[in-house]
Parts: C-alpha cells; structure tokens; sequence
C-alpha cells in the first residue's frame, strides 16, 4: 500500500478540492495524510460558538469531523496563521502563511513527508486555483518541499474550467441555477471570469493531465465538506445543490503533473505515468 500526503491551505479545502481522491485511496487501503497549513482565523465567524471557544476551535473540530469522514489516518497543523483573502491588511501579518519563509515551510512539509515516507503530495496549481494568497503560497510550499523529498510525486489539484463551463451552461439549460460558491455573491457562478488574481478560475483542460473518477465517492466527499458547518451552511452552493448536480460538478477531480504530458488521462494518482497520455 502507498502513502497519500495532502497539502492544504485552510480547513474545508480539504473536501472541496481532494475530498473524493483522499477517500478512494483510503478505501483501497492506502494511508492518507492530511496536512492543514493555515489555522483558519479568518473565515466565517459562526454566531453559535460556545464560551472560551475560538473560530480556531471550532475549524479543528469541523477537520477532524470531515478528515474521518474521508478517511485520514493523521492530521498535521504546520502552524502559520490565516492570511485572509487577496489585499486584505491580514496579508502583512507576521506569522501568516502568506509572509512564510519558503523554505522554512518547505522543510517543515518535507519533514512529514520523510516521516510518513510519502508516495504521492498533492498541491495546488500555480495560482491556487483562484488566487487566494494562501494557496498560491501551497503551491511555491508544494513544489519545494517535494524537490527536499526525492522520489515524491507531486500532483497539482485544479479546476477543469472548460468542464465547468459546460457543466454549468448544460445545467442553466435544464434549469438548475448555478450560483456562486461564495454565500455573499448573489451572480452567477462563472468560471472564465477574473478570480482573485485577475485571472480564471481553475486551468484549462489543455494543461491537465490526470483526471480521477470519484463518483462512487461523492457520498462522502459531500459529508465532508457538510461537516465545515463554521462555512458551509446548508444555504450555500455546494449544499443547495440537488444530488444529480453535484456528483456531475464534483465526481471528477482534476490534476497537473509536470512530468506528464497533456492530453489528459482518466486514471489513478497511484499508477505509472508513460511518457506519453491519451484523453479517452
């Protein structure tokens, strides 16, 4: 059996972005390693939390709840704080993920990665997907630690965005709304417009090079992100969504490796990569 390292930014992403891949490989046997780099200070504040108990509390609690839920045998916190979103004045603080040495979080990764003796990190692509400063900081974290570690393969997890494209133009034309993920934002939700970074979200199909199929999964990466209550509230996109909706929005996950060559191919993050791949 192999070893599975996931390098997020905040809780939550956890299940968003990799939710299905960290359960199948937990089913198939294989140990799954969660590591959170961020402790999430700056996310929603729910007006339910108890005496003496922090948003910091409350956000572990809700990533143990979902790393069950997908399986992870071990949890990591590398320890920086939350660097909310793109020119917020958190950006500057000390201490944040955003202002980390590079190769101070690198090593700090790498060292889980030895102890775990890791087959397989997973990241994110050069822009985070959206651009959020944090994950744009996982992906320079990701890339490093993974040269400190010889012999780990590291995926970069995105967004297919022509696939979303077609999935939400297939779905208006049914007649499902698709709104945006973000529960303040009252458009819809469109992926080729400017993100965070000015630039689209996720990466076009043409540079990706692995989809994995997690539809049989969608059960418990829906349970996951269910279990981010903090965030996610039962009126939110990924909530809201009917079922049929959901699994064909989030039955596929999508990675970049850079020892691979486009086309992308439907397959496993534990197979061997050929020099050269064919889309299905």
């Amino acid at each position: 059996m192999s070893t599975l390292v996931c390098l997020h930014a905040h809780p939550d992403d956890e299940a968003i972005s990799t939710g299905g891949t960290m359960a199948r490989a937990a089913a198939e046997g294989h140990r799954v390693v969660l590591v959170v780099a961020t402790d999430g200070a700056h996310g929603e504040l729910p007006d339910d939390l108890a005496a003496g108990e922090t948003l910091v509390d409350r956000r572990r609690a809700e990533t143990e709840r979902s790393g069950e839920v997908l399986g992870a045998a071990r949890i990591v916190w590398l320890g920086y704080g939350d660097s909310g979103m793109t020119g917020w004045e958190q950006n500057a603080e000390p201490g944040s993920f955003h202002q980390a040495d590079v190769e101070d979080a690198a090593e700090r990764l790498a060292a889980v990665l030895r102890e775990e003796s890791a087959d397989v990190l997973t990241i994110y692509d050069w822009h985070g997907t959206y651009g959020h400063p944090d994950h744009v900081k996982v992906h320079a974290v990701g890339r490093r630690a993974g040269e400190l570690v010889p012999g780990v393969r590291v995926l970069e997890a995105t967004a297919n965005r022509d696939a979303m494209v077609e999935m939400i133009a297939a779905a208006v034309e049914s007649g499902v709304e698709m709104g945006s993920p973000d529960p303040d934002d009252d458009r819809s939700f469109d992926p080729s417009a400017p993100a965070d970074d000015g630039n689209p979200f996720g990466e076009p199909e043409s540079v990706i090079t692995l989809c994995v199929d997690v539809h049989a999964f969608v059960p418990q990466k829906r349970a996951a992100i269910a279990a981010h209550r903090s965030q996610i509230t039962d009126s939110s996109f990924f909530m809201e969504m009917p079922d049929e909706a959901f699994a064909a929005a989030f039955g596929r996950e999508w990675f970049i490796e850079h020892d691979a060559s486009p086309p992308y191919r439907v397959g496993w993050i534990f197979d061997e990569v050929s020099a050269t791949q064919v889309a299905p």
